[in-house]
């Protein structure tokens, strides 16, 4: 239920602008550059390869006062058109440096919203065309048009209009075009100001970038636009102002009538501090609509005015009590209508308040609670009155909702008839599926419920609730299965969104506790509150709760160190690094130069930078990976999501994690030759004290990677080597159009799935035999994030081929193996997968839960939080866990005799066959299990006498392999041996075991 409320302002400015292709060939001089611009222009918007699903127009204030937009439109035609598509802008006010983002037509591509501020529905040309601002609402005409209410304009590509000697560059469906300098630069001349660069969408709400000169604050008011007043009834508003720069001093009323007036007026006492007054109504105004007008001004002249109109009515009786209003089905009966209704209020929120109905109707299908949307209009009314209403009954339908939620809007009286009211909560408890039957109700969770997500707790003030942790369906279990939709159903019912009650990011986090967070696998109880319907981060929309009282955290996900695994002789470890760019978004790299970009494709812009925007961030970025990566001390780390700048990001991270050491105790392994046409690549850091390098480092290039996988051969100090490959496979994002074959299919995979079980086939039947071969070992462990869930269609494309999944043979038993936390529900993504001759040798695996349960606002980054929760330690490192892997090298072959005590039959002579038989039995007197394949030696046989049933021979001794893959402690096989004994000397031998392969 995301309800903003916006301010009113003063009148528009404007400018000439004039077009260069008026008259072909002739020069035109370049007027005074304009306040208000076109910064940035993207038209591919939901095309095939487009990452952003719909086209839009940004515009920027690049001026030192705030612009009024109330009137103006945005304007759209084709590049050599005449006839104008217009999005009007609504009354909002932009100030110096502040972007404002208009949204145009969606389209069936694309993955990423465009994050708006106002929505139009223009579809616009992906290569070029012609987009002007006007300061008028009405349709431009004719190819150019110009006069004073074309206040800029743009043509890229193609067009037949610009300003200027020239157009901007054309597009495609990865491109836009961008007004140079964060949007400061206009010299009128379209070529020269703008950039064909990848899109990059800022709103209202982004980072301001202010051009330069003296800024003028404004002064910012802040009142209700209705106060309505039951007749006979007195009522009040409260209304503040400041500015930043100046000292808010006076405030006056205009428009009032004899009982209405401006009260309790209270200065600022500094600049940047709240003046404040009450709008005052007495019992005695007439029926009526009265329009005000309240001014407040500062001590150097400024000011600024709201509107605020009293609506003074009779108290009419009530229409409809609250569980008819809800009514039984999906929707209300009442839907369109006015009705009164009346309530006690349980919850006051942004925007409104909650109703409940004090008797109920004993319905257990309809709900007792009702939310009064009051938007920008004033109400007094405090929890516990009970309290009269009049309003429009509306289905509100959340962004990305596929139900609608009953709620009163436009109201037009609001009585409180009476106070000290108490409503006594509703006992419910998750799963539960018909958590509609309460929408608006107070409830009280009667046990205590599960973190499942804290991603968006920074920036909307909500946590993922549900009985336990909720497990991603296909992590679990096949997709497609019923299996996997029956837990995908159980979800769906065992899930509530904790809120803050705000609906704007909150200015101070809620729920953060013991070590400046709260983590998932954290347990709430004491859980009260009402429960709401509301569009919720990520996208779509859920039942949320809107506490009534400070819910009571439990800390029973405790942050933990590295894994301890089960000892052997390398440990190895998979690290997503979240875009580690040592080139940063704003142009500098981590040298000191500027002017600098990032290579993606056959392209290198800052634009295509993903990691820290300044070296701020970086260092921050950085000191939290080198916190991980040491807390973990492997032998070696498989990266994913390092800068793709050659050796140049992973060697800094090498010597950074070194110089936390205090000594040389890590270095890069070489690139290899490919490393992809990706802005990210994968990468591998080893020590050199552990580990040697057996050969250079190989990639397969293949078109199918993007990023090509990587794999190095090492030697592990007792001589024995092992191949490592780290890969990173399609991601889900960023969704093809169309219905082929990588389009989300709904089987819980996501996009791109067919790519990706590409890829994996290719990497176990082509790439992994290469390796082998090269290395001369069979011995192979592949890690990285392969955004596949456990059981999903890649990774069995890989098992199939005999690897074997070390998270499900380890951490499966003793819980839910996850490295990574979406949509509420976790799994793992970053896997460890071993051929069938490494397994034996795997001695531990585990997860290191040190990033995916922590909320996102405490990583590195600084924009956009309302409070700065970082530190140097490892947590939220990345938005993935660790992976690590504990292996015990073997020599190809070892004698375990000394583990099993062996025991011989005596021969017996069999006539027909001429042969002597008999059984060797080998039983395990150890405490361990003995891992297989067994080899059975008989050494020192007697002179002429032959094992007639031997496997093979090995080193001059006769062998037999046991048909057996371990064995347990206690455990035996017995094996049946025939010789043949010509001679029929007396028989003898010494029995050795040995476990490999000869």
């Amino acid at each position: 239920m995301n309800r903003y409320v916006s301010a009113r302002f003063g009148a528009p400015t404007a400018r000439l602008t004039v077009l260069a292709s008026l008259f072909a060939g002739l020069s035109v001089p370049a007027l005074a550059a304009s306040d208000i611009v076109i910064s940035q222009v993207y038209g591919g918007g939901g095309n095939n390869g487009a990452t952003y699903k719909a086209d839009f127009i940004e515009l920027f204030n690049r001026g030192a006062k705030p612009v009024a937009l109330n009137g103006w439109s945005v304007q759209y035609a084709s590049a050599a058109g005449t006839s104008w598509q217009k999005t009007a802008l609504p009354d909002v006010t932009l100030q110096p440096g502040q972007y404002y983002l208009v949204r145009e037509a969606l389209g069936a591509g694309g993955s990423v919203d465009v994050p708006a501020d106002v929505s139009g529905s223009i579809p616009m040309s992906g290569t070029a065309g012609k987009v002007a601002l006007s300061n008028a609402n009405v349709a431009l005409s004719g190819a150019n048009p110009g006069g004073a209410s074309v206040i800029d304009l743009l043509g890229w590509g193609a067009a037949n209009a610009y300003e200027g000697g020239a157009a901007a560059g054309g597009t495609g469906n990865a491109t836009a075009v961008l007004r140079k300098e964060e949007g400061c630069s206009d010299s009128d001349q379209n070529g020269a100001d703008f950039a064909v660069l990848a899109p990059a969408p800022r709103n209202s709400g982004a980072p301001r970038h202010v051009c330069g000169g003296a800024v003028v604050k404004p002064v910012v008011v802040s009142c209700p636009a209705a106060l309505p007043v039951a007749l006979g009834s007195a009522g009040s508003a409260a209304l503040t102002a400041k500015d930043e720069d100046g000292i808010v001093s006076s405030a006056s009323l205009s428009g009032g009538v004899a009982g209405i007036s401006l009260e309790h007026f209270t200065p600022a006492s500094a600049a940047g501090a709240s003046a404040s007054a009450q709008l005052t109504v007495a019992a005695g105004v007439a029926v009526g609509s009265y329009p005000l007008s309240v001014r407040f001004a500062n001590t150097d002249g400024d000011a600024s005015s709201c509107d605020i109109t009293v609506t003074v009515a009779a108290t009419g009786g009530v229409t409809r009590r609250i569980p008819q209003i809800q009514g039984s089905g999906a929707t209300s009966p009442d839907n369109g209508t006015v009705q009164t209704t009346e309530g006690v209020l349980t919850l006051k929120v942004g925007g409104g308040f909650f109703l409940q109905d004090a008797a109920g109707d004993g319905d257990p299908t309809t709900s007792d609670g009702l939310f009064v949307y009051t938007g920008a209009t004033a109400s007094n009314a405090q929890p516990g009155d009970l309290v009269r209403v009049t309003g429009t009954v509306f289905e509100y339908t959340p962004s990305g909702a596929k139900r609608s939620y009953t709620e009163l809007k436009d109201v037009t009286a609001i009585t409180v008839r009476s106070s000290g009211h108490s409503i006594t909560p509703a006992n419910i408890e998750l799963p539960n599926a018909q958590l509609d039957r309460v929408e608006g109700m107070l409830v009280r969770f009667v046990r205590p419920l599960t973190v499942s997500q804290a991603e968006y707790l920074g920036q909307r003030g909500e946590l993922s609730l549900s009985s336990g942790r909720l497990e991603l369906p296909t992590n679990r279990y096949a997709p497609r299965s019923a299996e996997a939709q029956a837990l995908a159903a159980a979800n769906a019912a065992n899930l509530i969104v904790l809120d803050d009650g705000i609906f704007t990011t909150p200015t101070t986090i809620p729920y953060i506790g013991q070590d400046n967070t709260v983590r998932a696998g954290d347990t709430v109880s004491d859980l009260t509150g009402v429960i709401d319907f509301g569009a919720i981060g990520g996208g779509g929309a859920a039942f949320k709760l809107q506490p009534v009282g400070a819910p009571r955290f439990s800390r029973d996900n405790p942050r933990g160190g590295a894994p301890l695994l089960a000892a052997g002789n390398v440990k190895v470890a998979s690290a997503n690094v979240l875009n580690f760019f040592t080139t940063f978004t704003n142009g500098m790299n981590a040298a000191g130069q500027s002017n600098q970009g990032c290579s993606l494709g056959g392209s290198v812009s800052r634009n295509n930078c993903r990691g820290a925007d300044n070296l701020n961030e970086f260092i921050r970025q950085r000191d939290k990976i080198v916190a991980e990566l040491k807390g973990i001390d492997a032998d070696v780390v498989g990266l994913m999501e390092i800068q793709n700048n050659g050796d140049t990001a992973v060697n800094y991270l090498v010597d950074s994690l070194n110089a936390s050491y205090g000594a040389t105790v890590y270095a890069a392994v070489p690139k290899p030759a490919a490393t992809g046409t990706d802005a990210i690549r994968v990468a591998m850091i080893y020590k050199p004290g552990r580990l040697s390098l057996a050969g250079p480092a190989l990639a397969d290039d293949h078109s199918i990677n993007n990023r090509p996988p990587m794999a190095q051969t090492f030697r592990a100090a007792n001589g024995e080597k092992f191949s490592l490959i780290v890969n990173h496979l399609k991601s889900k994002g960023s969704c093809p159009g169309g219905s082929g074959a990588d389009a989300d299919r709904g089987d819980g995979q996501s996009c791109w799935n067919a790519t990706r079980v590409q890829q994996a086939q290719r990497l176990a039947q082509v790439f992994v035999p290469q390796v082998a071969a090269a290395a001369g070992d069979p011995d192979v462990l592949l890690i990285g994030d392969m955004n596949a869930y456990g059981m999903e269609d890649p990774i069995a494309a890989i098992t199939a081929r005999g690897f074997v999944n070390q998270l499900e043979r380890f951490v499966r038993p003793q819980g839910l193996p996850y490295s990574y936390v979406f949509g509420h529900q976790a799994g793992y993504l970053d896997h460890a997968l071993a051929s069938a001759t490494l397994n034996p040798q795997v001695a531990g695996a585990a997860e290191w839960h040190v990033n995916a349960d922590e909320p996102t606002v405490i990583d590195y980054n600084t924009d956009g939080k309302p409070q700065d929760l970082y530190d140097a330690l490892p947590y939220r490192a990345s938005d993935h866990d660790p992976v690590v892997v504990s292996l015990n090298l073997q020599p190809a072959v070892s004698d375990i005799t000394a583990s099993v005590q062996v025991q011989s039959s005596a021969l017996v002579f069999n006539r027909a066959t001429q042969k002597f038989s008999g059984t060797i039995t080998v039983r395990n007197h150890g405490s361990e299990v003995l891992s297989g394949p067994f080899q059975l030696a008989l050494e020192n046989l007697t002179a002429g006498v032959s094992l007639s049933n031997a496997t093979g021979s090995h080193q001059g001794a006769p062998y037999i392999t046991l048909n057996a893959s371990e064995l347990a402690p206690g455990a035996a096989l017995t094996v049946a041996v025939s010789f043949s004994n010509p001679s029929k000397v007396n028989t003898s031998y010494s029995t050795k075991l040995y476990r490999g392969n000869f």
